[in-house]
């Protein structure tokens, strides 16, 4: 009988416990959602702040062809003189392409873009206030160097994401919305009598939204994994990532293809007011016709990559961006340069997400985002080198020669797509054999 009552007891014991514990089990599960929807939330906020950081760097570069006859006027310099502008942005370009790795390891994912934004907003800086032309070559350094940091963190952060195709070609997308929007404020701000360099105050103000942005929503950061993680534990990425064939033959043809499509969108509208003598504001929504195509081609073609494959759509679309050039060329007419235009920048739109999309599938994880950075660093040379290139041009032969010069960049771009078909089998084995070395 006592057995009994003890057993009963003991029971009776269990199961208040049982009944205690439900309400301290509902609340770690409680918080464990709050948590895991806190971080969710915080994610979101990152991507939204990338997609405004892109908007800002598209603006920047779509609005700089609309304000390069003012100034030259205002310096009172030729296209050529001009071109320098083009040739230091792409020095700081090249700076950040191979101290990417070792400046993330030192300053963290967040510290890394508020230098990137602090660099961009001395640049813009110093053009709003009109200083000095010298003193502007090496501040536009500064903002090459600030642009190259922002487009190669954020899109290493995003390709390091799941669904990265897609957020690519978000992002980019973001990017055209940004070109789009830059020549409409530039022109508009030039339509109503106030300086080019009123232009860069927008800038300066965006980009302080930026480093606020960048300065809190980057802080506590824990459930993205960061890319200086991936460089302290598998030691110098930079070393690892250029030792693929793959990535050179990427890296050059983003390379040519950013210096394709950034010399129109800097000198086209030059070309349509001084060449063909049209309206500034006509000229302005023309360029902007250009950078919607973009827009329109990052959306719409993202899908179709699936069904035709990579390649395969990157070679059309270039055809595609050749039977535009020619278009623009041979018929200079308003509304047939306008469909030109506009189809070169829809057959431009999904080259760049699609690449990086592309590169992600021929390396591990461990180089990718060393790889992404190396690319979108070395694209930004191109997107400096080649405008400095078509400034040489302009002054020298005139400022028609640009779409031969679209038109030739576009013919390379062809000759890179079965060199990287031979190569993305020998990029799979490399990156596995350093994948699976022991440490």
């Amino acid at each position: 009988m006592t057995k009994f009552v003890s057993i009963h007891a003991a029971v009776n014991t269990l199961s208040a416990s049982s009944k205690n514990n439900k309400p301290i089990q509902n609340q770690n599960e409680e918080h464990l959602e709050t948590t895991i929807e806190k971080r969710r939330s915080f994610t979101q906020l990152q991507i939204s702040l990338a997609f405004f950081s892109f908007i800002l760097i598209g603006a920047n570069d779509g609005a700089f062809g609309v304000l390069i006859p003012g100034i030259r006027t205002h310096y009172g310099i030729d296209k050529a003189t001009v071109g320098l502008l083009f040739l230091m942005q792409t020095v700081g370009y090249l700076i950040a392409a191979f101290n990417t790795g070792l400046l993330v390891e030192k300053l963290g994912n967040r510290r890394f873009l508020i230098l990137g934004v602090v660099c961009f907003l001395l640049g813009a800086g110093a053009l709003s206030l009109m200083l000095p032309f010298d003193v502007v070559l090496v501040t536009m350094l500064l903002l090459g160097f600030g642009v190259a940091i922002i487009d190669a963190g954020l899109n290493a952060y995003i390709a390091a994401m799941p669904r990265n195709a897609a957020l690519l070609n978000y992002l980019h997308a973001f990017y055209g919305g940004g070109a789009l929007l830059g020549p409409l404020v530039a022109s508009t701000i030039l339509a109503i009598r106030w300086g080019w360099n009123s232009v860069y105050f927008v800038w300066m103000a965006m980009s302080l939204i930026l480093l606020i942005g960048f300065r809190l929503i980057f802080q506590k950061d824990k459930n993205i994994p960061r890319l200086e993680d991936v460089v302290q534990r598998e030691g110098n990425i930079l070393i690892t990532t250029l030792k693929l064939p793959i990535v050179w033959i990427t890296a050059f043809f983003l390379l040519v293809y950013v210096g394709a499509e950034v010399s129109i969108g800097s000198w086209v509208y030059s070309l349509l007011t001084e060449e063909r003598h049209n309206s500034i504001l006509y000229s302005g929504w023309l360029v902007s016709g250009y950078w919607t195509g973009l827009t329109l081609g990052r959306v719409a073609l993202a899908r179709v990559a699936l069904r035709l494959g990579n390649m395969r759509l990157v070679q059309c679309c270039l055809v595609g961006a050749i039977i535009g050039a020619l278009i623009f060329w041979l018929a200079p007419l308003y509304p047939v340069s306008a469909f030109g235009l506009c189809l070169i920048g829809f057959s431009f739109g999904p080259i760049y997400p699609i690449t990086i999309s592309f590169l992600s599938d021929k390396v591990s994880h461990r180089v990718l985002p060393g790889a992404v950075g190396f690319l979108a660093s070395l694209g930004s040379i191109g997107g400096a080198m080649f405008p400095w290139l078509e400034g040489v041009l302009a002054q020298r032969v005139g400022l028609w020669s640009l779409m031969p010069l679209v038109i030739l960049l576009t013919i390379t771009m062809i000759c890179f797509v079965p060199i990287a078909r031979v190569y993305h089998k020998d990029a799979l084995s490399r990156s596995h054999e350093s994948f699976y070395q022991p440490p």
